[in-house]
């Protein structure tokens, strides 16, 4: 049985890109290993592949990236493996070098524009060390994935080579009707919004979002996840007095997050147009809403109001002030024909945006492995 070892740097718990790549290795006949690190307050995991997670010294900044880094170079190169998958530019570096030095199969998944988020545009030295390592390494990959046909086109355009997509496509919902005793709990009553991601970040549109709660009669938000600025969302939310109106939750497994997911009445999401890695995003959660049968208000960005207009799924947000998304999210919570438009809709594009047909993308690629 050929052996792959799958790269990442988060805690692996709450990945469904990664997962669904595992299992698809698994599916192909792999014994699959995933490498991530242990985090202080850790998600159980429970997979049909093996896990390991490094228990680390650092957990952010330069040191992170540099134990990590060194820790996943000494594991890759003395474990047997036929494959290596390397998820994002922070796994790429150890993956490569093994890769060079015992002639491995290697594969690069991109999920996002890396060297253009917030956090790095903002620390031009920091980002001037990514670039130079991406431009370094990509021109040089034979098997590269990433996550919508903007960012394909941009490292095609930037390093020659040839670049797959494969959507972050949610895979269809077990027993996917809501459930009344948790909606009768959470929301009672009232219309529920929900925002939820591991990466609830600067410019992420998240703090409007809270701010909007002001101004939303009979409704709660729930947002749900981490990131950044999750800390500076608790205060914002006590200095409003939105105790009663919005909920803050960490990170959740995947499947006890969309039983929150079904319950909404709406998903949002919120991304600002302030770098390229959000512009020409295609966020996780916009497939998540879609399999949980919810309309869903967003902001202008490219391919996300793309598949909104395309398929007429909900509304576009054309500006981050507050009050203005309040007013538009009441009328459109306030027109029944509109919202039942917009669930048919939902439904008829779950079918649309299938996974067992995305995924055959990423099989393409692993059959025929340069």
């Amino acid at each position: 049985m050929p052996k792959a070892i799958v790269s990442v740097t988060n805690d692996t718990s709450t990945d469904q890109r990664v997962d669904k790549t595992c299992n698809v290795l698994t599916e192909l006949g792999y014994d699959v290993l995933l490498i991530g690190r242990l985090l202080q307050h850790r998600q159980p995991v429970c997979r049909n592949y093996a896990i390991k997670r490094f228990k680390l010294l650092f957990n952010k900044g330069f040191l992170f990236y540099a134990e990590y880094n060194l820790r996943l170079f000494l594991f890759l190169l003395t474990r047997q493996k036929d494959l290596l998958l390397a998820n994002d530019l922070d796994t790429l570096l150890p993956n490569y070098i093994v890769h060079k030095l015992q002639n491995k199969k290697l594969i690069y998944d991109s999920h996002e524009l890396f060297t253009e988020v917030p956090e790095l545009v903002i620390r031009p030295r920091i980002r001037k060390f990514w670039l130079a390592l991406e431009s370094y390494i990509m021109p040089k990959l034979k098997n590269v994935i990433t996550v919508n046909r903007l960012i394909k086109s941009i490292y095609e355009e930037r390093y020659g080579i040839s670049v797959h997509v494969v959507r972050n496509i949610a895979p269809p919902l077990k027993n996917s009707l809501p459930d009344s005793n948790l909606s009768h709990a959470v929301k009672g009553s009232r219309k529920m919004l929900i925002l939820q991601g591991s990466g609830i970040n600067k410019d992420r549109g998240a703090e409007e979002a809270v701010l909007m709660m002001t101004y939303l009669n009979n409704a709660i938000l729930y947002i749900i996840g981490g990131g950044d600025v999750f800390n500076n969302l608790k205060i914002l939310v006590k200095k409003n007095q939105l105790e009663d109106k919005v909920f803050l939750i960490d990170k959740l497994p995947y499947r006890q997050l969309m039983e929150y997911t079904k319950i909404a009445d709406l998903g949002l999401s919120l991304d600002k147009n302030t770098n390229l890695n959000y512009e020409f995003s295609l966020p996780n959660k916009i497939f998540d809403y879609l399999q949980a049968g919810i309309p869903m208000a967003v902001s202008s960005r490219k391919l996300v109001a793309e598949i909104i207009k395309q398929h007429d799924l909900g509304i576009i947000l054309p500006q981050h002030n507050p009050i203005k998304m309040a007013e538009a999210i009441t009328l459109f919570l306030n027109d029944k024909n509109r919202l039942t438009t917009c669930k048919n809709n939902v439904l008829k594009a779950q079918e649309i945006y299938c996974w067992s047909n995305e995924k055959q993308q990423l099989i393409q690629v692993l059959q025929n492995l340069r």
